[in-house]
């Protein structure tokens, strides 16, 4: 900031502003400085062309980024995400905790298939292993101190478990303080919800369903080495995002609901479960796409006018089963659920 003083009317480009040069474009739009967002495909054709014959440099780099905000057209404007940032901190933390209570759960089992004749279940809960604990009362040593590291797991256990009840809720808040419409979505609850806003962020960056489906992975693919290229599944891609649509879909297939009677529509197709589930997961795309759009026509209040347009570049939504029933005879439907019907 000291060095760019000198000029008193500037503009920053930072290459991969949602990604890498994250935390320098935030903490630059946060001293209200206007910072474009530089795509690493436009600044590489740029040195791909240059003199330097495409060799790379900090200076090759940044004269590079530099020229492509120049000329490059549509670039998107860095915008304060702190709600966004929370939500994704807090979903990644979660994430952390689940993966400490697997690993808590799996030595606590280990030790209980020792202690206990005939071994234990593998659905264990902290309360059910207090109970299994209990009733082992082992007389020799090595028995005793196996029964002593157990309690001691189950006590890390208690311990996560509480930790993890306790950041639900604060997403659970957090996500309701974004009024955000896409928990209308069956199988989207607060910590799916958390997710999708803290890695899509702003929905204005992918101009249709199309292009978000692309993102998370839930588009298909084409490869291939030689010759026609032929589609295959998407391994590429936000495969958080992609988690969180297979969560959605694997709740969706639990009740009777449109969701579900399209996925057995998909088996009778022919098609196997897993593919008639990545279908399912695409639909589930749309559908957050749209509420997410939804969103943003109503502006941060959370208020919808009177008329909501979808965005031109994708007008026709195909949400339809996925969006909850209301509850109550009398409560009216979201506008983004009478679009989908």
């Amino acid at each position: 900031m000291v060095f760019a003083r000198r000029w008193r009317h500037r503009e920053w480009a930072v290459e991969g502003a949602t990604g890498v040069g994250k935390n320098l474009a935030q903490r630059l739009v946060a001293k209200g400085e206007k910072v474009f967002d530089v795509p690493s495909k436009k600044s590489s054709l740029v040195r791909a062309f240059s003199a330097t014959s495409g060799r790379k440099s900090d200076d090759v780099d940044a004269y590079s980024v530099a020229l492509a905000a120049l000329h490059a057209t549509g670039l998107n404007e860095v915008r304060v995400d702190e709600r966004a940032e929370t939500l994704r901190l807090l979903s990644n933390r979660r994430d952390e905790l689940v993966g400490l209570r697997t690993q808590a759960v799996c030595r606590l089992h280990r030790e209980l298939q020792i202690l206990i004749p005939g071994g234990a279940s593998r659905a264990l809960t902290a309360a059910k292993a207090k109970v299994l604990l209990a009733s082992v009362r082992p007389r020799d040593e090595v028995g005793k101190v196996r029964k002593s590291l157990a309690t001691d797991q189950l006590a890390d256990l208690v311990a996560i478990d509480k930790r993890l009840k306790d950041i639900g809720t604060q997403i659970k808040t957090a996500v309701a303080e974004t009024h955000t419409s896409v928990t209308d979505v069956r199988g989207v609850g607060p910590v799916v919800a958390a997710i999708v806003i803290g890695e899509v962020r702003d929905i204005s960056r992918f101009p249709t369903k199309h292009h978000i489906a692309s993102y998370n992975g839930s588009a298909p693919t084409t490869w291939g080495s030689a010759g026609d290229a032929r589609p295959c599944v998407n391994l590429h891609g936000n495969r958080r995002l992609n988690h969180a649509l297979h969560i959605a879909a694997i709740v969706q297939l639990r009740f009777d609901c449109e969701g579900r009677r399209y996925y057995l529509r998909k088996i009778a197709d022919g098609k196997t479960p897993k593919e008639a589930r990545r279908c399912l997961k695409r639909r589930i795309s749309d559908a957050i796409y749209h509420q997410l759009i939804a969103d943003a026509e109503r502006g941060p209040g959370g208020q919808m006018g009177a008329t909501t347009k979808i965005s031109a570049a994708d007008p026709t939504p195909t949400v339809d089963s996925s969006i909850k029933p209301q509850p109550g005879p009398h409560r009216k439907s979201s506008p983004a659920a009478a679009r989908a019907s």
